[in-house]
């Protein structure tokens, strides 16, 4: 089956309703709670990609049995201490810098030296940021140039409690320091950059000793022993990251309405809605509801007249990190100049994503000017292609794959997309979805 994909024209005008997948970040975080559960937590909508699958396989090499029954999941969680450890084990993260970074934080009382490994991507990827705390614990690291993967974690019994100043904005590197924390004796203390809070939800739901005070800036986190986790029935909502190329390409196709059923709307998550409502574009949540700590709803978006440029404030920037690749094509749409600035970590990404954001609108002959850590984008309300456009070797990075289609849609021109096994990483159905828009009924 050939790997590239064709598009050859723009969508119409539509009105439709859709569900998208089991949200990413909760389907990781409930493998790893419950596989840390007393007795059988069960998921519904657990999202199966290559990164979810990944931290299944991770678990049943730690000696946990996992089952699917119908369309329903089963975990057969043995507690705190279930976890097996084997001398030579080896756990291969795929393309997932979630389950990469976050098992660490679960692994540092390992008795033997475990190898974690991952793709070609992965391994380009700083794990060094989370090694770095996780060694004041008493774990001990190797990583591939003092930085990459592979690397192999020795853990200690006597694990000892640390301070942590999380500076980044990295919801992986503060979620593994707490789940360190709630293996260690003692109080665990992070000052965490704003940055998405599942896994402070996880724990307060759960009843785990994790206290947090929100400062306008940054969280105040504090962590204690666990003592016991209960087990996890848990029906997953939809992934907001997987909707925003939805709602972008709802965005930029004139006279069009749709409704994205029971989306995970946590705060932390919805930059891309925050900054397209800046833009103009008329988003609504019905039915709102919270759901064992986690808000979600149905998301309404109908297109705008017209698209307004946005300065956009960077206390945004962690809520949409892995958004602005497709936000950019709502800014190249725009009625003048957007600017977008402290986003080197879109660079530490599955490719050197604000790079690519340059590249792919530079194909399609949008003005931009960049930095390391910024863009301008000078828009155009009459963008329509009709030119040939490339997009390939880029790390087979999920995000521009799909990016990339949302422009073939939006503005037209004839676009090879190679990679397209991709989007297996994270929205293996996301093809699927599209051909009901291409098949406009």
């Amino acid at each position: 089956m050939s790997k590239i994909i064709t598009f050859k024209k723009q969508v119409g005008s539509f009105k439709k309703k859709i569900t998208v997948p089991g949200d990413k970040s909760l389907s990781i975080r409930w493998v790893l709670f419950s596989s840390l559960a007393n007795g059988e937590s069960k998921a519904k909508n657990l999202l199966i990609s290559e990164d979810v699958l990944a931290a299944i396989n991770a678990i049943k090499k730690l000696g946990i049995k996992f089952k699917k029954k119908k369309n329903e999941f089963v975990i057969y969680g043995k507690g705190l201490d279930g976890y097996k450890y084997k001398k030579n084990l080896k756990i291969d993260a795929k393309n997932s810098g979630t389950l990469g970074r976050l098992i660490l934080g679960l692994l540092i009382n390992t008795p033997y030296a475990i190898k974690i490994i991952g793709d070609k991507s992965l391994s380009k990827r700083d794990f060094k940021r989370v090694s770095d705390p996780l060694s004041k614990f008493g774990a001990k690291f190797k990583l591939k140039n003092n930085k990459n993967l592979p690397l192999t974690i020795l853990g200690t019994s006597n694990l000892k409690p640390i301070n942590y100043n999380e500076k980044k904005g990295s919801a992986q590197c503060k979620s593994s320091v707490i789940f360190g924390g709630i293996r260690t004796n003692g109080t665990t203390y992070i000052k965490a950059k704003k940055s998405r809070n599942h896994t402070e939800l996880f724990c307060k739901y759960l009843g785990l000793p994790l206290n947090v005070t929100n400062k306008k800036n940054y969280d105040e986190i504090r962590i204690n022993k666990a003592k016991k986790i209960k087990k996890i029935n848990y029906s997953i909502p939809g992934d907001i990251s997987s909707s925003a190329f939805f709602i972008v390409l709802t965005t930029l196709v004139s006279n069009s309405e749709l409704i994205i059923k029971d989306v995970n709307i946590n705060t932390s998550r919805i930059g891309v809605i925050k900054i397209l409502k800046k833009m103009g574009v008329k988003i609504k949540f019905l039915n709102q509801k919270i759901y064992k700590g986690e808000k979600k709803a149905d998301v309404k978006i109908i297109s705008p007249k017209s698209i307004k440029p946005i300065n956009c404030p960077t206390k945004l920037n962690s809520e949409a990190i892995d958004e602005f690749l497709v936000i950019f094509l709502v800014a190249a749409k725009a009625k003048g100049i957007s600017y977008f600035q402290k986003l080197e970590e879109l660079n530490q990404k599955e490719s050197p994503r604000l790079k690519w954001g340059v590249k792919i609108l530079n194909y399609m002959g949008v003005k931009t000017i960049s930095t390391n850590d910024s863009i301008k984008i000078f828009g155009n309300p009459n963008l329509k292609l009709n030119k040939k456009i490339v997009i390939k070797n880029y790390l087979k990075d999920h995000r521009v794959f799909m990016t990339s289609v949302i422009a073939a849609l939006s503005f037209g021109g004839k676009w090879e997309i190679h990679d397209k096994d991709s989007i297996n990483t994270s929205f293996p159905n996301f093809l699927k979805i599209i051909n009901k828009f291409k098949k406009n009924d």
